[in-house]
């Protein structure tokens, strides 16, 4: 069946690795913004800061081994059974019949965890992403996202895939089913700027999955899915007006704004200064606003951080175009 072509993995004829531990390779994943409003678990995109980074090793000895961490406060464990990055490359490992070599994993954080950009899996993107190219398999990146999945069911309890294709895959995704898995990279607008800002708070995203409301009313999902469309329909035709208008969320947002200090008058703000939107980034507690230039983005930033630094609440702010490139190899 086609759509099940995403989810067959090629074998491909890998040369042993020669001389145990001569290679070696560097690799940066993006972080992501998912749902993007109203397109819970079905919408994401890739952005060019921040990201986490993978140091990866063949070594001598069979076997997976992670060797430092940094940047997680000691928060990720070093056990490769346990981190996402490791166990995802196990199962790729496994699915090309390389189970056999060794290899060392470097993994540094270079963006906050917990935040609602996708931290465990730009992290397991640069791990698989890492293997690929270090084992010389060409088979398409799409093939890797099955595994990157399985780092995230664990990360968080579901195997969503909003962040981790962006990530890999680069772009604006949309995930038009789970089973079978079927993923859609969508165009955007160029000159589609975003700024993100996250609040130093803690919205774990286990948590903030338990409080969405498990049974909706019909008249709440015909205008999730009409924004859903419409959203999809910007993109295609370069509407960025239609993109912002679209970007409305009845399902979700009302309960994880509660989570997210100042949420709606963040969002006044964002809109005063000339964002086309503005919603919550994955599950939080970053927020995020898309608009028209950089400038503009630039001041939303600037604006919602100091907000925070009067509310005695400290921040990151980005600002980014979409990242149509996904993974590469520093």
């Amino acid at each position: 069946m086609e759509d099940n072509k995403i989810l067959e993995v090629n074998k491909p004829s890998l040369a042993p690795p020669s001389g145990g531990g001569g290679g070696s390779i560097h690799v940066f994943a993006p972080a992501t913004v998912a749902n993007v409003v109203c397109g819970f678990d079905v919408l994401g995109f890739a952005v060019n800061a921040p990201g986490d980074e993978v140091i990866m090793r063949l070594t001598n000895k069979p076997g997976i081994t992670i060797s430092k961490i940094t940047g997680d406060d000691g928060r990720l464990p070093m056990d490769p059974a346990k981190n996402t990055v490791s166990v995802s490359v196990q199962h790729y490992l496994q699915s090309v019949g390389r189970t056999d070599i060794g290899l060392d994993i470097e993994l540094h954080k270079k963006m906050p965890i917990g935040s609602g950009l996708g931290s465990s899996s730009a992290s397991t993107v640069a791990g698989l992403f890492a293997i690929k190219t270090l084992l010389g398999d060409d088979s398409d990146a799409a093939k890797l996202l099955p595994f990157a999945m399985k780092g995230e069911e664990m990360a968080c309890g579901h195997g969503h895939a909003d962040n981790v294709a962006p990530a890999l895959l680069g772009g604006f995704v949309l995930i038009r089913s789970y089973e079978p898995l079927d993923v859609v990279r969508l165009p955007h607008p160029e000159n589609l700027w975003c700024a993100i800002v996250f609040p130093d708070v803690d919205v774990p995203t286990r948590e903030a999955r338990q409080i969405i409301r498990k049974n909706i009313q019909m008249k709440d999902a015909v205008t999730q899915w009409g924004n859903i469309a419409g959203l999809v329909s910007g993109l295609f035709m370069n509407d960025i007006d239609l993109i912002g208008r679209s970007m409305k969320d009845v399902l979700v947002e009302p309960v994880r704004s509660m989570l997210i200090p100042d949420f709606y008058k963040m969002r006044e703000m964002a809109m005063e200064l000339g964002a086309v939107s503005f919603g919550i980034s994955g599950s939080g507690p970053s927020v995020f606003a898309f608009t028209k230039d950089e400038d503009t983005a630039h001041r939303i930033t600037q604006k919602l951080q100091k907000h925070l630094t009067g509310l005695k609440i400290g921040s990151n702010g980005y600002v980014s175009t979409i990242n149509d490139a996904g993974p590469r190899v520093l």
